[in-house]
């Protein structure tokens, strides 16, 4: 009798399932604090975020009766699927006591909001990378950009010494 051994490293990772990045919400805002939250999600939504099918450019977060709620998430339906689940329902987010306080008090502050970042798996489980965030002005967005195209100037300038 042969013994199975484990799958290669590589297949294990693309069994996870995708990273889905919230790219925008880098640029947008200025991350206070990120804090890492499992999704309430129905079997298909599982699958469809599997096959890389979400999206969390419009998404934001809400904290409702102590509980946080995630709005306006994306999920496109399951093609296999029977069932009609609304592609942007409100979803539940399911953090610790302690840390729905913390994202509660950050709140209440003016001017911060609760942005998702990422939608990835961990464990066979969706989990959702959220943060506190404060919106950022439009100077600090030019000088973010001035300072990524002065670091690829200089990353070009030292691939031409190389050759």
């Amino acid at each position: 009798m042969a013994k199975k051994s484990a799958p290669p490293a590589a297949a294990k990772a693309n069994r996870a399932g995708p990273t889905i990045k919230n790219r925008r919400a880098r640029y947008d805002y200025l991350i206070l604090d990120s804090y890492e939250a499992g999704v309430m999600l129905a079997g298909a939504e599982v699958k469809s975020i599997r096959e890389g099918k979400a999206n969390l450019t419009d998404a934001y977060a809400r904290v409702q009766q102590h509980e946080v709620w995630l709005h306006g998430m994306h999920i496109t339906p399951y093609e296999y699927s029977r069932g009609d689940l609304d592609p942007v329902r409100p979803r539940k987010l399911l953090l610790h006591h302690r840390e729905i306080d913390d994202i509660e008090r950050a709140t209440a502050e003016r001017g911060v909001t609760i942005v998702p970042l990422r939608l990835y798996f961990k464990d066979g489980r969706v989990k959702l990378e959220i943060g506190t965030a404060r919106g950022k002005r439009a100077y600090d967005k030019r000088r973010v950009i001035a300072e990524r195209d002065a670091k690829r100037e200089a990353q070009r300038a030292m691939k031409g010494i190389r050759d």
